[in-house]
């Protein structure tokens, strides 16, 4: 089963690298691997293979036949719709999800639009000064393109997160077009959008545009709008950035405080254990401290995927039936990725599952004599080392500072200012809001002494495919419990990725490389000694 599970999320992710999606006629090689299955079980981890790959590209199919026609590119088009999301705004305009409602011409049923700020309108401050909120119904002309995202090694795939999101259609505010608010939709997922806007509002008001009142409301309704570059840079660079949003582990830490609290709340009561044990009070408590808390989150993606890796842990202590750790993982990991196939498109999820894979690995050789601060070590130092490789993949560079600054970062966030932001954001708490954003920047100053430090970040080109499999080998034999044979010479293992000198032009060549801008031309040519960079064409905009 474990092997099982493990296949169909790998099969879903081998669609996601397809350049273009397969015929589903192929799929129909399935039923006799199916029969064959049924009667040799061995092949039932081939079965589930073929099936994640079937299955992502059936929902591919079907989300992507619902983008916007080409032929309504470029066009202007009046629409009534009603903003599904919390809008986000910058210094050039606001950018939010719209729901279509009605329109000249069959559109998506989500689309994302952008309202710039134009000399020519005059309403255009008072429209993108928080006039914009969620759930109001507005007739708009807008201008639309299908999702576009660019083809740059290594870069980030915007038109695959547009189809992970579910957005059809991008597009743009035309400024003497038709703006006008028409009402407002009153939906469930438009009074948790109401709601979270209220609460980060009254944060910023008491706390004003800061450092803290940007990361408390990050943590507390998901809005990341108030965090600067410069503190996304400080995040990466000490190896936080996990922290400083709703993520799966402060989603899994809400979780566990609810089933914590409802379990011995329970215990108390033998009337209540009688009728339902206290362990499956406890599961049902952890899946509602998870979906209230994804919902607080706007239901973002990242947190969904941990809402569903928490329902299946309570599901597996609901019915007694936890065989091992890596079993409820590899089950959690299939269940997020039936739910969203797109999920292998994004780091989080590899980092995250990663993460939990090598907490079990290196506490299965724990003897139960170790100190917890040991273990605590332990743990810090396995993780960084164990998710180097996939760091140096992903993002070509790797936090040597990260296991100092988590140490102290993650208890601080995780179980002092995260408690208290959702506190704050239940009970209007004015002492509660001061407390939290002091916590966060004495932070803030203990990582920026974390970033400062000598040899606090390493980056380098990403390693070849070959590197990173020597990598991971290593590691596992590092990690491997006391007693494996030279564990130190694993180390060796990892050399390649962290030494293995990139590719280069030599003398007499010129490698010329054109780069995907969206619009105009961008040339990158590289000799032995130079790098020169041709940039022509419009500036970027709508």
């Amino acid at each position: 089963m474990t092997l099982a599970a493990l296949a169909f999320a790998l099969g879903a992710a081998l669609l996601q690298l397809q350049a273009e999606l397969p015929p589903l006629a192929w799929a129909l090689g399935l039923v006799p691997l199916a029969a064959a299955a049924w009667w040799r079980p061995r092949l039932l981890p081939f079965l589930a293979l073929g099936a994640g790959f079937f299955w992502a590209g059936v929902l591919a199919e079907h989300r992507m036949a619902g983008w916007l026609s080409p032929s309504l590119e470029g066009r202007d088009l009046q629409v009534v719709g009603v903003v599904a999301s919390l809008p986000s705004v910058n210094e050039r305009g606001t950018r939010f999800e719209l729901d279509v409602e009605s329109a000249e011409a069959p559109l998506p049923g989500r689309i994302l639009v952008s309202w710039f700020r134009s000399s020519q309108a005059e309403d255009d401050a008072a429209v993108l000064s928080g006039a914009v909120h969620p759930g109001e119904r507005w007739l708009l002309t807008l201008r639309l393109r299908r999702p576009h995202g660019n083809a740059n090694p290594n870069g980030f795939d915007y038109e695959a997160w547009l189809l992970e999101q579910g957005i059809g259609a991008t597009g743009y505010v035309r400024p003497r077009g038709v703006q006008r608010l028409l009402g407002e939709r009153n939906s469930p997922s438009d009074w948790i959008e109401r709601a979270r806007e209220a609460v980060r509002d009254r944060f910023f008001a008491a706390l004003g545009m800061t450092p803290a009142a940007g990361i408390l409301a990050a943590l507390a309704v998901g809005d990341q709008r108030a965090i600067s570059a410069e503190e996304w840079q400080l995040f990466n660079r000490t190896g936080v950035t996990h922290l400083m949003s709703i993520s799966g582990l402060h989603v899994t830490l809400v979780s566990g405080l609810f089933a914590w609290l409802v379990g011995a709340l329970w215990r108390r009561s033998a009337a209540l254990c009688h009728r339902l044990p206290a362990r499956k009070a406890a599961a049902l408590a952890a899946i509602a401290g998870a979906l209230a808390y994804t919902l607080l989150a706007g239901f973002a993606v990242p947190a969904q995927r941990t809402f569903y890796m928490v329902a299946v842990v309570a599901a597996a202590l609901w019915s007694g039936r936890i065989a091992s750790p890596l079993r409820v993982l590899a089950l959690a990991l299939a269940a997020v990725v039936l739910l969203d196939p797109w999920a292998p498109l994004a780091p989080g999820l590899w980092l995250s599952f990663g993460a939990v894979a090598l907490i079990f690995y290196v506490a299965s050789g724990w003897t139960g004599r170790e100190h917890w601060l040991a273990q605590w070590a332990r743990v810090q130092a396995a993780i960084t080392l164990g998710l180097a490789p996939a760091a140096l993949l992903l993002f070509a560079q790797v936090s040597i500072a990260g296991p100092l600054a988590n140490a102290v970062a993650i208890p601080i966030v995780s179980f002092v200012v995260t408690p208290l932001a959702l506190l704050a954001a239940v009970l209007p708490s004015q002492p509660l809001l001061q407390l939290s954003a002091w916590l966060v920047e004495c932070l803030l100053q203990f990582l920026e002494w974390c970033a400062a430090l000598p040899g606090a970040l390493w980056q380098q080109h990403v390693p070849p495919p070959w590197a990173i499999a020597l990598a991971l080998m290593g590691v596992a034999w590092a990690l491997a419990p006391r007693g494996t044979p030279s564990r130190l010479c694993a180390l060796a293992l990892l050399a390649p990725a962290f030494l293995f000198p990139p590719p280069s032009p030599r003398e007499g060549e010129a490698w010329i490389t054109t780069l995907d801008v969206g619009q105009g031309l961008a040339v990158l040519v590289r000799t032995q000694n130079r790098t020169l960079v041709y940039d022509a064409g419009p500036a970027f905009g709508p």
